[in-house]
Formats: C-alpha cells, structure tokens, sequence
C-alpha cells in the first residue's frame, strides 16, 4: 500500500514518484487533483509535448472499448522510449477498475499511467483495487487546510519579493480553501496587482479579491440554500455590477455546502435534530442566517449534500480553466442549486 499524504506529497514527488508506474490520484478539491496530476507528469521524463508520448484520454474513450487503456499502455511508441497515459474524468467505471487490476498485478515496464479521479468513497471500486496494490500510488487530494493556505500564499508571494501584513493575510484567508488552482490563482492577481510595492495590505485584499461585495454575496447563497430563484438573480445582478468576481459567489457557495456537510454527517451519526446541531456548529453565524442553515439541513440529505459539493468544484475548476466563460458557469451552476433547494424544500 502506498498512499501519500497531503504532507507527504512534495517529499515523494522529489524522491519517490519515480519509482511508480502508476498513480491514481482522487479526492474532493479538483484543482489539487489536477495540479498534483500535472505535477507527476512532469517528474515521469515524457516528453509532454509529443503527441505520440502522451496520450490523453477521458474516462468516457473507455467505456465503448474495454481494452482501450491496455492497448494504450502496452503499444510501442512510434520512436520508442516510455509513454503516459493520462486519464481524466475517472469516477468508478467498471471497465477501468478491471484494466487497473490487471495493471496492478502487472505494471508497465515502458510506460506510466495517471488516473485522475473526482471524491471517491472509501470502500469504493477504484480505491479497492489501488489502495492495496504496491505497484500503484494513491494520491488523496483534500481541500486545502489553513497551513497548506499559508504556505501557498508564502510561496507565490516570495516569487514577487513581496510581504502581507497580518491582517492582509487573515482577510485573504477567508476568501481561499475549496480548490487548489482557484486559489493560488487568486494570490498570484493579488501579488500582480501589488507588483511593486514592498508591503500587501488588508485594503489591497479587499480590492482586488472583492470582499468588499461579501454582503452581495451572502445574499446569494442564501437565496441558494431558500430556493429563492428570484432572489438568487437579483444578488447576481449586484454583483455583476460591482465588478466581483463570480468565482467568489461559487466559492462562497462549496464553503456553506462543506458546512452543510460536517453538520449533516453529525447529525446522521448521532441521530439529533438540526436544532441541536446548530448549537454547537452554528454558534458563529449571524442570527438571520440561522433559520435558513436550519431549514436546508431538514431538506438536504448527506448524499445529495456530496454531489451537490462535487458539482461546484467541478464549476469552480471550469472559471479557472475557461476564465471568459466564469460568469456563465458560475450563474447557470448556482442556478441549478437553487433549483434544487426550491424543489427540497
């Protein structure tokens, strides 16, 4: 078994990742997912821009042919040397998890393979194969805690020469977690806009990131969570025009699911009314907030509460991957969610 954690991550990729032929990497945090898988990609030594070398391929390319991912990794690359083969999109296809069974038992000899895979639950087919095999490497991918947060903004921030006063640091905090890519790009426009200056502060944060439109914001997630589609469009509209970043409204929105999330799995556990869980997880929200936070965990279930969370860190990926399309993503994703408070409730 060989599983790296979070922590241990930097120390395998420099020592360890090459003696792996195969990598499955999974977990909630998308952008993490896929930085990591790119990360490894790198260390392989495969000429990443050849097309005979690499070879991509999405979890749907599988499903019409069984053998697919064989034929790929066992096929002689038209001028030799070692191959990857990158799949994305993986969840757990039954045709995927035979081809990796018999990949585990037999790792290539001349060719890598890197499964990318969304949050899969422990006991799940995939994890099942690839946890226990030695020959492959699991790679969990969570979402970013407040010392991972603080080492990402120390580094990108120490490229541009620059220091965050305390309070800058804190605001910034608030405003990052939920997906790896999302938020070390939001730190690299902040160290932009304050190229230059020797110093970042609070106010800096505030306006490049947009927390000063937070309140637009919350009022958008909580027209989410009542299913007031209405009042959904009209916070957007605010927004819209306050030059805020949509990204931050998704964001804003995986955080109260992730929430959402801890008090469900509580509750469920210890069989206890959300009234009574409100009292310990929900002593911090504003008391306006806490009737709706209340009434969403009498209508959201656990399960539908995961898909719900996997779905915006899918979009939350999509604006940092499609930044011309981040506002249409993001209005037609929270739309969707609203739609699907109003028919809970």
């Amino acid at each position: 078994m060989a599983e790296i954690k979070s922590h241990e991550f930097d120390g395998f990729l420099q020592n360890a990742a090459r003696n792996y032929r195969i990598f499955a990497i999974y977990g909630p945090d998308r952008g993490l997912v896929s930085e990591r898988a790119a990360q490894i990609a790198g260390k392989t030594g495969v000429d990443l821009n050849d097309a005979f070398s690499l070879i991509k391929l999405d979890v749907a390319d599988l499903q019409n042919d069984a053998g697919r991912l064989l034929d790929e990794v066992n096929a002689i690359g038209l001028f030799g040397g070692e191959k990857l083969v990158w799949i994305r999109g993986a969840a757990n296809e039954k045709v995927l998890i035979d081809s990796l069974q018999i990949l585990a038992d037999n790792p290539p000899d001349a060719s890598f393979v890197i499964i990318e895979a969304g949050d899969l639950k422990k006991g799940s087919g995939l994890r099942k194969v690839a946890e226990p095999a030695r020959s492959i490497a699991t790679i969990p991918c969570y979402a970013d805690d407040i010392r991972a947060l603080n080492s990402l903004i120390d580094t990108e921030l120490a490229n541009e020469g620059l220091r965050i006063t305390q309070a800058a640091r804190q605001t910034l905090l608030e405003l990052l977690g939920g997906d790896r890519i999302a938020s070390r790009n939001e730190v690299r426009k902040l160290a932009l806009y304050c190229r230059g200056q020797d110093m970042i502060e609070e106010q800096h944060v505030i306006e490049i990131i947009g927390d000063a439109s937070a309140v637009s914001a919350d009022d958008a997630v909580d027209a989410i969570l009542k299913g007031d589609s209405e009042a959904f469009l009209r916070a957007m509209q605010r927004i819209a025009s306050s030059k805020t970043p949509m990204f931050l409204v998704l964001q804003g929105c995986l955080r109260q699911f992730q929430m959402l999330d801890t008090m469900r799995a509580e509750m469920d556990e210890r069989r206890i009314a959300p009234a009574q869980v409100m009292q310990t997880h929900g002593r911090y929200l504003h008391f306006r907030r806490k009737p709706i936070i209340e009434q969403a965990l009498k209508s959201w279930t656990g399960p539908a509460i995961a898909r719900e969370m996997n779905r915006l860190q899918t979009a939350i990926l999509q604006t940092r991957q499609r930044a011309s399309l981040e506002d249409t993503i993001a209005t037609q994703t929270l739309l969707s969610t609203t739609l699907q408070s109003a028919r809970k409730g």
